[in-house]
């Protein structure tokens, strides 16, 4: 058995896209899964099995949010470790910031500089952003909802061809906890 984050892209925002985190631990539950626990409303859930893998478990609760609520959520599956490694490995002082001026991005897939070389790093400063494995660590001094370099890296052609979506710091060390074996 192992534990994993199932990371919801765009429910429960603005009032459209609404899945109330009960009906999606029963769905997840209806699934096979075990132990599903949610964190907050913003589609975040953890939860146990022994069957799948990453992603053939994230297609398989596209596909059953799908036949439920009548609409396409992209959805990141991630175990323990890979959640684990991705906060061990931030390459910002994350213990000195507060948590809203660091987010992680989780990709589908892995990307590389390439993907970014349009981004002009140094017009952006004092925010940075650095890649890691299948995610892009964002440092946002003012938040995010301020941020012109996250508003730069959300563009589609940047993401295109990927599922992509960012927690907040707070949100990435409560994934790891979760997640963490019991």
């Amino acid at each position: 058995m192992t534990t994993y984050a199932a990371l919801l892209r765009g429910i429960n925002v603005g009032g459209s896209r609404k899945i109330p985190m009960a009906d999606l631990r029963s769905l997840m539950e209806g699934l096979g899964h075990d132990g599903v626990r949610t964190y907050l409303q913003s589609g975040q859930a953890a939860f146990t099995t022994g069957h799948g893998d990453e992603d053939s478990l994230a297609a398989e609760l596209t596909r059953a949010i799908e036949q439920r609520y009548g609409f396409t959520v992209d959805v990141i599956v991630r175990d323990h470790a890979y959640l684990k490694a991705i906060a061990d490995a931030c390459p910002f002082p994350a213990a000195d910031l507060e948590p809203k001026q660091l987010h992680v991005t989780y990709f589908s897939a892995p990307v590389d500089e390439d993907r970014f070389a349009e981004i002009d790093r140094e017009a952006h400063l004092p925010e940075e952003f650095r890649l890691g494995d299948r995610a892009l660590y964002l440092y946002a001094p003012n938040g995010l909802g301020r941020s012109k370099l996250a508003e730069a890296l959300s563009r589609p052609r940047l993401t295109k061809g990927l599922i992509a979506t960012t927690r907040n710091w707070n949100t990435v060390l409560k994934l790891v906890e979760l997640t963490a074996p019991a």
